[in-house]
């Protein structure tokens, strides 16, 4: 099973443009997740659907997403509104006012949280949203699941995105996953860059965003003292494709961009092909 994801799209960043540039780089990732020889059988949007909330925005994003010939499978980030989300996607469960539900498949469950809180540009997981996602983990024990949401509750270095790890959103998700060994990792966003960490027992594989990235600076940064370093860069609009296997989950990170090629597989190459092929046991 192939799953694509796509995080912090941000449409509306230019609410006024209809060319916006933020679309224009969706659309290339759409393109190329459909068009490419990897076409995934479902799409996971992990949070920063859009920019600002706003209904016109979900539209748009709704438009954008109506050519997907697989099912996609959305969440909420910080900049996301529950209300508008829901007009316009009303068939994406709302459980006790959180975007929060169940995707079962074969031989796998993903778990959908809600980590919104408005106001607040870090994630959050509240006693309602514990108890939900506790009784979930509860009620299958086996089935290996992977939870799906937008804040990575772990550090990373980044100071001025990090998620403290002191945060009390944080121990109380943690709390809730423990002793669950059927989660074989969590698929988060909201970084802006392609990051793999080890947590609490399982691996965090953090995507990178179809709009513009965060520049990878790991310095202290002093919020009183502007030093004029890169915090957003024009890197190209990127996706995950994530690999179930009877062995777990394999997770690769690539861009829209054109990919120049330097060798194909042809009569050259296909010495090299079978020789390798030949190593692995029949």
């Amino acid at each position: 099973m192939l799953i694509a994801q796509i995080t912090d799209i941000h449409l509306g960043f230019e609410p006024d443009n209809p060319a916006e540039f933020n679309r224009k780089r969706l659309d290339q990732v759409l393109n190329h997740l459909m068009d490419g020889p990897n076409r995934p059988d479902m799409l996971l949007a992990t949070g920063d659907l859009v920019d600002r909330g706003d209904i016109d925005s979900y539209r748009r994003l709704a438009n954008a997403l109506s050519i997907c010939p697989f099912p996609v499978y959305p969440c909420m980030g910080n900049h996301d509104d529950r209300a508008n989300f829901a007009t316009l996607f009303p068939h994406i469960p709302v459980v006790d006012g959180f975007v929060q539900y169940v995707v079962p498949l074969e031989g796998l469950r993903l778990i959908v949280i809600d980590t919104l809180e408005p106001d607040r540009h870090g994630g959050a997981f509240c006693e309602a949203r514990a108890a939900w996602l506790g009784a979930r983990l509860a009620e299958d024990r086996d089935t290996p699941t992977i939870i799906v949401m937008h804040h990575p509750p772990v550090e990373v270095g980044i100071e001025w995105m990090n998620t403290d790890p002191e945060e009390p959103w944080v121990a109380r998700f943690a709390a809730t996953i423990a002793g669950h060994d059927q989660i074989q990792a969590l698929i988060c966003g909201h970084l802006h860059r392609a990051i793999v960490a080890p947590w609490k027992g399982t691996t965090i594989a953090i995507c990178p965003s179809t709009a513009p990235q965060v520049s990878l600076d790991l310095r202290p940064i002093d919020p009183e003292k502007p030093d004029n370093r890169p915090m957003i860069i024009a890197d190209p609009p990127a996706f995950a494709l994530h690999r179930w296997t009877p062995y777990g989950l394999v997770s690769h990170f690539d861009t829209a961009d054109e990919h120049v090629m330097l060798a194909k597989f042809d009569d050259k190459m296909q010495p090299l092909v079978r020789a390798l092929v030949s190593e692995r046991p029949a």
